[in-house]
């Protein structure tokens, strides 16, 4: 049976949405978009199932640009330590979950979210702290970044980390001052190994922590989600429960670790296979500005000469862009840093030149985050229509670090969202889940206000429209997965993904925008969500 919404304000993000008075649909797709006396033909009809939306506000489903479906379940049962104001109620937070988890000695312990520049100590907790904690279990603390994080004794040795162990590749191991000794901090490389032994140490049925993390995005609205740097082991899970997904899911193989992956499946490359398909591989190549291991062009603010760091050399990077392009596959990139920035775009439009692939100038690559990207790299990035994939929620969770870290002229320019706008960019908005929540609306409201967790206004020059924003969210994600003809919009033929707001976002005050509330989340027709 066909299904009319009506009566309320509908947001097509199409041009026509003044005139729109109901939205007709049909064995999963958008049927018809209608106008007010063709709204009220059907409403007298008897074989069309009417939902009256009683003044709510329907659009397209948001679709998640970028984050990591595969880490929401298992980060949602470690200890959270996002609300702790210092090392004791660390040390407190974490002595109550082994209690309650009823952990038992020898296995290890997981916190996250913690963050050093929100602590009254404004340093991380190290060894020693963790030490105190406990010495029968391994403790491993990952910083709200994700970059960063502390481990205490038990856990360095589980990480086979000693005083012999050298700095690798990409990463830093924190030292005990004046000696090797590891001191428990651990940046980018070591704790991003650690991180595989957290996952790989879960107890939980894989199934039901994935079906966990999954329910969060559709909560928010989110009928399309990302997995960025998918292992090998996840893609089989995400294989084996394909039938089981209400939302598709996107996954992005690391290039430099499981390159395999994308040629092991080669059927689901750029089509889904029931609800999953690989869109292409995924590049680290730097760390997190709030975490001062982003790669930049100038020091820090306050530093002499420290800069961050890459986490590969030029010719690895290039290495790595003309595997993706060689496969005919786009490559999403992580670069907060600048000088990261820098080089991925001098690597990739080499890489472009020297290539003969026919296609490769319609791979639609994408630089995640962008924290730091310069007018002259927008430029560049729009010579090769590369996408600009901002965390703008940044704006608000760490604007006031940035200043701090960065001075305020690049402090005000951390994701410079309306410069890409104005460029004619096809920007997109993600939250890096599990990093913040999928909150849409929350992003909207950072991208159009730009308001910090002080209250302070940071580069309001960059603030973009309500409109953009919710394009950023809804048709200009879709088209990052080259599915702009799909989703993203309510057209006639579309796929019927849809969400239902308590509110108009392009109506109330811009203030208010993220008390707005998700009140029903609808995948193909179907309802899968309803508060």
């Amino acid at each position: 049976m066909k299904k009319l919404f009506y009566n309320g304000d509908i947001i097509t993000m199409e041009h026509d949405s003044n005139q729109t008075a109901g939205v007709l649909v049909e064995d999963g797709l958008i049927k018809n978009v209608l106008r007010e006396e063709e709204t009220t033909s059907y409403l007298k009809g008897s074989d069309v199932e009417k939902v009256d939306l009683q003044g709510k506000t329907l659009l397209p489903a948001f679709i998640d640009p970028h984050s990591h479906l595969s880490m929401m379940g298992p980060m949602s049962l470690l200890a959270d330590l996002k609300g702790c104001g210092n090392f004791e109620d660390i040390q407190n937070m974490l002595k109550e979950y082994i209690k309650v988890n009823e952990i038992e000695k020898g296995e290890l312990v997981v916190g996250f979210g913690y963050d050093h520049n929100f602590l009254v100590e404004e340093a991380h907790p190290l060894k020693d702290v963790l030490n105190t904690v406990s010495t029968e279990h391994p403790i491993l603390l990952v910083h709200a970044s994700g970059h960063i994080g502390s481990a205490n004794d038990a856990a360095l040795e589980m990480a086979g980390i000693d005083e012999q162990t050298p700095d690798p590749e990409g990463g830093i191991i924190g030292r005990v001052e004046g000696t090797n000794e590891p001191n428990g901090y651990l940046e980018e490389t070591p704790i991003m190994a650690l991180q595989k032994k957290m996952f790989q140490n879960n107890k939980m049925n894989p199934m039901e922590v994935l079906a966990l993390g999954e329910e969060v995005y559709i909560k928010n609205g989110i009928t399309t989600v990302q997995d960025g740097a998918t292992s090998e082991a996840t893609v089989k899970l995400f294989n084996s429960y394909s039938d089981k997904f209400k939302v598709d899911v996107v996954m992005y193989p690391l290039v430099a670790e499981n390159p395999e992956s994308l040629e092991k499946n080669r059927d689901m490359v750029g089509r889904y296979k029931s609800r999953i398909k690989i869109g292409g591989y995924k590049m680290f190549l730097d760390g997190s500005p709030q975490g001062k291991t982003a790669w930049m062009t100038e020091p820090y603010e306050g530093e002499e000469s420290y800069r961050g760091y890459p986490r590969y050399q030029d010719e690895e990077v290039k290495q790595y862009i003309e595997t993706a392009i060689k496969a005919d596959v786009q490559l999403l990139t992580h670069c907060n840093g600048d000088a990261a920035s820098d080089q991925l775009l001098e690597n990739y439009i080499t890489a472009l030149e020297e290539s003969d692939n026919p296609n490769k100038n319609n791979l639609r690559p994408v630089m995640i985050h962008c924290q730091t990207v310069r007018n002259d790299q927008l430029d560049k990035m729009k010579d090769i229509e590369m996408i600009p994939s901002l965390f703008i929620s940044h704006a608000y969770y760490w604007g006031d670090v940035h200043l701090k870290n960065f001075g305020e002229t690049r402090g005000n320019r951390i994701s410079p969202a309306k410069s890409a706008f104005d460029r004619g960019l096809v920007v997109n908005f993600h939250q890096d889940s599990p990093i913040v929540p999928p909150d849409m609306l929350h992003t909207v409201w950072c991208a159009v206000n730009r308001i910090t967790r002080k209250g302070v206004i940071i580069g309001p020059e960059e603030r973009v429209s309500v409109y953009d924003a919710l394009k950023a969210v809804t048709i200009n994600a879709a088209y990052a997965y080259f599915e702009e003809d799909r989703k993203g919009s309510i057209a006639p033929g579309k796929i019927a993904d849809l969400v239902v707001l308590d509110s108009n976002p392009l109506k109330v005050d811009k203030r208010k925008i993220k008390n707005i509330k998700v009140l029903e989340t609808i995948k193909e027709g179907e309802t899968i969500y309803r508060a």
